[in-house]
């Protein structure tokens, strides 16, 4: 057995979660830019479409009857309530990628994470915080597109997100989005070289032992 082999291993759930503004998805597009080896999960919304988003790309976009139907076939790994709409991980996207050898990266709230948790209990979950609350309002509102009632709701319920963090394996706070992406990939690489990953290297040792 060649030693190429012996390391072949499945893909890596890995999930990145945060409250609104505090930088996940910035931090998710950089480290797939960085990573090649790293597939970005579509999740289906029943989310309207916003200006410049691709449906496919961005997301998935189906409308509550179809949402349902989703969720009564066992589409989903996961699937939340955020600000009014339904969010889902394909079960089947995601699946054919890990089996692939690939790994999967998946922007989704603590309750996400916590359901996809119990179906997959090798997930890798990394919570980032901002660096105070008030630096979280500013960047809300630097962004120029939630009305102010929008803002306020995204403020409350940031501090119920927070509150979940010590459920997660890593902790980072984003004060600068290129070092937090560098120590997000840190994570990432060291996950992959795990020996419980590793799915034929024990025969490999074995070869060589024997």
């Amino acid at each position: 057995m060649e030693i190429a082999a012996a390391f072949k291993r499945r893909g890596l759930l890995f999930v990145l979660s945060s409250p609104s503004g505090a930088g996940k998805s910035t931090i998710a597009r950089m480290l797939m830019n960085a990573d090649p080896g790293v597939d970005m999960s579509v999740s289906a919304t029943t989310r309207p479409r916003r200006e410049g988003e691709i449906d496919g790309v961005h997301y998935h976009f189906v409308t509550d009857s179809e949402f349902d139907r989703m969720q009564e076939s066992n589409a989903f790994l996961e699937w939340a309530h955020v600000f009014g709409f339904r969010y889902g991980t394909l079960r089947n996207e995601v699946l054919k990628v890990i089996e692939a050898g690939r790994d999967v990266l998946l922007d989704i709230d603590w309750q996400g994470t916590q359901q996809l948790k119990q179906v997959d209990p090798d997930i890798v979950r990394v919570f980032i915080l901002p660096p105070s609350m008030e630096e979280l309002e500013r960047r809300l509102r630097s962004r120029g597109t939630d009305p102010e009632e929008v803002i306020q709701r995204r403020m409350n319920r940031a501090a119920a997100e927070i509150s979940h963090w010590a459920e997660y394996d890593y902790v980072l706070i984003n004060n600068d989005a290129d070092k937090c992406c560098e120590l997000v990939h840190n994570i990432l690489k060291a996950e992959r070289l795990k020996a419980t990953r590793r799915v034929f290297l024990h025969d490999f040792v074995r070869e060589l032992t024997g």
